[in-house]
């Protein structure tokens, strides 16, 4: 599954780039979308196995730190201050040496990650203390979050091979590539947990599984840098001015991402040492799941096959044009994610009783679960307008203006966790979409003052329309469900059946109201359809 080269997007007239940008946005969708239900599989067979209360907790704490690290040095934030250069470099012709700035920064990664790896997991207690005892057992936790740290060097150097495909356009191997991740380790719990006695032995496993599925996602996607026109060799050219400006970049990027993850790793902190250690994080963390399932179909395909894009047109200094791909890029995520949003919030207990009850899942947990989705859920849209922002400002170089925000992001969430843990668990979700109001709020801002944003008042216009499209929609899914509900019962086959309807419902209802209120994030189905009929 290939798709189009990106710099024949760029030559294309704006229909054209459109229509491929469409394209390419639908296939990354589509593949993500396969990626995302079998993320979804994989924290039912986690809910069935070990359930949301008791020890799972020691896991779900020990995973934290190694994300957070991963997100402070490795992927994402490698990722965004590699890509801007590597495609200003091939924009100016200087193939061979794009190719060798990447190769550097591949084998810098492997050593110095490596080495981070090392010393986190020597100082793993000290890191972990501040936490308590998540699930009654501290060395558990340790001894977990030690297996778990190899993570951040697997993913550091998928950061650099996924972004060197994502500049020559590809998109749809490097979101299927996590979909082998989940296929491991859902065959590790299915295949390994019921064979082993002890649940601290069962939970080794899945960390097991986890840095197994990990090596899989870094090796899947390197055959396929083979078809490209350059090569990653064993070059170490650390004092090409283009490295140190990736490692500059890296910096303000580095602090932004990481900042984002501190928050969740303060949140996982209130609701471990001053909620329920037992209860409290995995709840929080199942939700948190699900309530990622939209924003990982569309707001991170938006915003991923725009970035070369908005790299490409800033390099070139096309202001207008990037403008326009930033515009087309919120409306996009809006159109996407504000019924995705009101949905989750009117089925978030239905969708979390399909999705996680069953075995040491119970009903009492379905509530608590639901009640943080609905939290969460709040604040979806907001949180992928922060995605593409950060990553437009990423595109013209402007990389402390999203690490000051996420830094204020900061400061505002510890104080709102601490203001809102006192209403329940669902409180801490409940801070997090305050604070993604806020922070896409100032980045809108600072971005119009940075490049100017096209037709405000228009876009004002689109996304309260939407907003009217999406109401529609989340009343026909209740409906629809509250309906089958009452008439089939609570059966698992029962409750496909109304979720599943309610869902087809709301989208349905969507697609008539917002053709009905003309909104014209319709025509990207439409330009797929064009292209699709082309000779």
């Amino acid at each position: 599954m290939t798709d189009p080269p990106t710099d024949a997007v760029d030559r294309g007239s704006p229909a054209g780039q459109d229509r491929r940008i469409a394209r390419s946005t639908a296939v990354f969708s589509l593949a993500t979308a396969v990626s995302r239900v079998l993320g979804l599989v994989r924290e039912m067979v986690s809910a069935y196995f070990f359930g949301v209360a008791g020890k799972i907790n020691a896991f779900t704490v020990a995973i934290q730190i190694p994300n957070l690290v991963r997100a402070l040095v490795a992927d994402a934030a490698l990722s965004g201050a590699f890509v801007p250069v590597f495609s200003e470099l091939l924009e100016r012709g200087e193939k061979q040496r794009a190719w060798r700035v990447a190769s550097t920064l591949f084998w810098l990664t492997l050593l110095v990650l490596g080495g981070v790896t090392a010393l986190f997991i020597l100082a793993a207690p000290l890191l972990l203390r501040p936490f308590g005892d998540p699930g009654g057992d501290f060395d558990l936790t340790v001894g977990l979050s030690r297996v778990l740290f190899p993570i951040v060097v697997l993913l550091g150097l998928s950061g650099i091979v996924v972004g060197i495909l994502n500049t020559y356009g590809q998109f749809a191997l490097p979101a299927l590539a996590p979909v082998a991740w989940n296929l491991v380790i859902i065959l590790g719990l299915v295949l390994g947990v019921p064979r082993i006695d002890g649940e601290d032995a069962q939970l080794y496993l899945y960390a097991g599984v986890v840095v197994l599925g990990t090596l899989v996602q870094l090796l899947l996607p390197v055959p396929w840098l083979r078809r490209l026109d350059g090569r990653l060799t064993r070059a170490f050219d650390w004092r090409d001015p283009a490295v140190r400006r990736v490692l500059v970049l890296m910096l303000p990027v580095t602090l932004t991402i990481g900042l984002v993850n501190v928050n969740f790793v303060v949140d996982t902190l209130f609701a471990s040492r001053l909620l329920d250690p037992e209860l409290a994080p995995t709840a929080i963390d199942k939700a948190f799941r699900l309530y990622m399932l939209p924003q990982g179909i569309f707001a991170v395909a938006v915003t991923t096959v725009l970035f070369p894009t908005l790299a490409r047109l800033a390099a070139r200094g096309d202001t207008a044009g990037l403008r326009r791909m930033l515009d087309s890029g919120l409306r996009q995520i809006a159109f996407l994610l504000v019924p995705a949003g009101l949905v989750s919030i009117v089925l978030a207990e239905p969708i979390v009783r399909l999705v996680y009850e069953r075995g040491e899942f119970t009903a009492e947990n379905t509530v608590v679960v639901g009640q943080c989705l609905q939290a969460f859920a709040i604040g979806l849209v907001f949180n992928g307008w922060m995605l593409i922002l950060n990553r437009s400002f990423y595109a013209v170089q402007s990389n402390w203006v999203p690490t000051a925000v996420a830094l204020g992001a900061v400061g505002l969430n510890v104080l709102l966790d601490a203001v809102f843990y006192r209403l329940g668990i669902w409180g801490i979700p409940l801070a997090t979409s305050a604070v993604n109001v806020v922070a896409s709020v100032v980045l809108l801002v600072l971005m119009r003052r940075r490049i100017g944003l096209e037709h405000v008042g228009a876009t004002v216009g689109v996304v309260l329309r939407i907003v009217v499209a999406g109401v529609l929609a989340a009343v026909a899914a209740l409906v629809v469900w509250y309906e089958l509900d009452a008439a089939l019962g609570r059966g698992v086959l029962a409750q496909v059946v109304s979720v599943g309807a309610g869902l087809v419902a709301s989208g349905l209802v969507y697609l008539v109201t917002s053709r009905l209120l003309r909104i014209r994030e319709l025509d990207a189905l439409r330009l797929l359809r064009a292209q699709r009929d082309e000779p």
